[in-house]
């Protein structure tokens, strides 16, 4: 059966994984007032209407965020985690725990999403005419709060930029010492130090 559990966790992982991140691109496109006419916002905003639009009925907006994304995104984690542990060879995990879990592991994408934002966004960079893409326009959007500090705090250098370095830095070390601990944690409430699948 190991087989069969492996490939469902594929599955799983990947189906919930890909539309999650999704909805954290919208949730955070939204946050940093992104230009919502770019084809690749109006992409992520199609798909994502779906599920979105019955529920903001429900959850309205707070603050000028989209409760209703957050709230669809701590749902889809959730469900995937408890399906993960209902494959062959795993008990029912505490679900308290596991919501402390999911918590966790969103905060970790949002984490990842700048990480690999700035990353992807400083390759472009080194491309011609890069500025004019819409995939890099809508990264410089979605990176420029969390690159603001680090340039203020690092100016350019004989015309070179190291703020994305430096933020590429501390958000690792962020990865590393903050959320790998909780992530430890968390998993050890929801599943008693029992190793996930997949994990």
């Amino acid at each position: 059966m190991g087989y069969f559990s492996n490939a469902g966790a594929f599955l799983i992982q990947t189906l919930f994984g890909l539309y999650i991140l999704l909805v954290m691109l919208r949730f955070l496109l939204q946050w940093v007032r992104a230009d919502f006419y770019n084809p690749l916002s109006q992409f992520i905003v199609k798909v994502t209407n779906p599920p979105l639009l019955p529920l903001r009925r429900i959850v309205p907006g707070f603050g000028g965020l989209d409760s209703a994304a957050l709230v669809l995104m701590l749902l889809l984690k959730y469900a995937e985690l408890l399906l993960l542990s209902l494959l062959p060879g795993h008990s029912l995990p505490n679900l308290l725990g596991l919501g402390v879990l999911t918590l966790v592991e969103l905060l970790s994408l949002g984490l990842n999403v700048f990480l690999f934002g700035i990353f992807i966004q400083a390759i472009l960079s080194w491309i011609g005419n890069a500025g004019y893409n819409p995939v890099a326009s809508l990264l410089y959007q979605l990176t420029a709060p969390v690159l603001r500090p680090f340039r203020n705090l690092l100016p350019p250098i004989s015309g070179m930029d190291l703020s994305p370095m430096a933020a590429i830095i501390a958000l690792y070390l962020a990865m590393l010492l903050i959320i790998a601990p909780l992530q430890d944690l968390a998993r050890g409430l929801a599943y008693g130090m029992r190793p996930l699948l997949g994990h």
